[in-house]
C-alpha cells in the first residue's frame, strides 16, 4: 500500500468546489471517479485546501492511499487519461504512511486577480473579478500590510464556520500589477486561511482603493475586533490556490 501525494491543476469553472457534495459535481468527487476507473479501488483523498465553488487552483495537492502496479513516475499520465480536461494533476510523488495533505501542511499561498479596466474581458471573465473603477494602488498597498503578522481574523470569516481558533498568521501580502494586461494580483502566504478569508480581505482593499473605506478601519476590525455591518466579499472566479507548503524554507517569512 503507497500513500500517493499529487498536486493538481484546476478551472473551477464548472465545479461545486473541492469537496464533495451530494447535489453538485466536485473537483475531488472527479478524483476519486477517475481513482476507481483506473484503479478499480474505491480510494479516500485527503485535499489540502477546500475551495469554493469556482475558485480554481494551481498547486491544490492531495494525498490518499492504494495498491497498485502502476508506477509513481507515470501515475499522472495515467490518471490524466481519465480525468476531465479542466482538472490536471501536475506531480505525483510517494510520501512516507503518516504524511497528511491537510494536516501536515504548514502553509498556503492564495492570489486574487482583479481585472482593472472600464470594459469586462470576454476570455478572462471567469478568471478575474471586473472592477471597472479606479483604484489607488499606492493607498491599496500601505493598508495591506497591516494584516502581515499574527492576528484574529474573525471579522474576516464569513458565516456557515464552524472554526473556534481565528488566529491566524500571514507571513506575506502583496499587490503587483500588471499594466499592460490590466491586472492586479493581491498575493497572501500565510499559516492559514478561514472560510473565504482572503476574498474578504481583497474587497475589503478594494474598498480602499476607491476611497469608500480606510486603513484605520481596516485596522479597527483587525486590531480591536469591532463588528462591521456591511462585510463585502469579493467573487470566487478571481481567486487561485497557488501552492500548499510543507517546507518552511519555500515560504516567505
Amino acid at each position: 500500500m503507497r500513500n500517493l501525494k499529487i498536486t493538481i491543476e484546476y478551472d473551477g469553472t464548472n465545479y461545486c468546489g473541492w469537496q464533495i457534495q451530494k447535489n453538485g459535481n466536485s473537483i475531488q468527487s472527479e478524483i476519486s471517479n477517475a481513482l476507481n476507473t483506473l484503479t478499480g479501488q474505491n480510494v479516500t483523498i485527503n485535499g489540502a485546501g477546500r475551495t469554493d465553488a469556482k475558485v480554481h487552483a494551481l498547486g491544490q495537492t492531495a494525498n490518499f492511499y492504494i495498491n497498485c502496479s502502476i508506477p509513481t513516475e507515470k501515475f499522472s499520465a495515467a490518471l490524466n487519461s481519465k480525468l476531465p480536461k479542466d482538472i490536471v494533476v501536475t506531480k505525483t510523488v510517494e510520501v512516507p504512511k503518516n504524511f497528511h495533505a491537510r494536516f501536515s501542511a504548514i502553509g498556503k499561498q492564495y492570489e486574487y486577480k482583479i481585472y482593472n479596466h472600464s470594459c469586462r474581458s470576454a476570455i478572462k471573465h471567469n478568471y478575474v473579478w471586473h472592477f471597472p473603477s479606479n483604484l489607488d494602488i499606492d493607498r491599496m498597498k500601505d493598508a495591506l500590510q497591516s494584516v502581515v503578522g499574527t492576528h484574529d481574523f474573525s471579522q474576516f470569516m464569513a458565516s456557515g464556520s464552524d472554526v473556534k481558533d481565528t488566529v491566524r498568521t500571514i507571513t506575506r501580502a502583496e499587490i503587483r500589477r500588471n499594466a499592460e494586461e490590466k491586472e492586479i494580483s493581491v498575493i497572501f502566504e500565510g499559516d492559514g486561511f478561514l472560510y473565504k478569508m482572503v476574498r474578504m480581505l481583497v474587497a475589503a482593499i478594494i474598498k480602499i482603493g476607491v476611497y469608500k473605506s480606510s486603513k484605520e478601519e481596516l485596522e479597527a476590525r483587525l486590531f480591536s475586533q469591532q463588528y462591521c455591518q456591511n462585510k463585502w466579499t469579493a467573487p470566487p472566479e478571481g481567486l487561485f490556490l497557488n501552492k500548499v507548503y510543507y517546507d518552511k524554507k519555500d515560504m516567505h517569512c
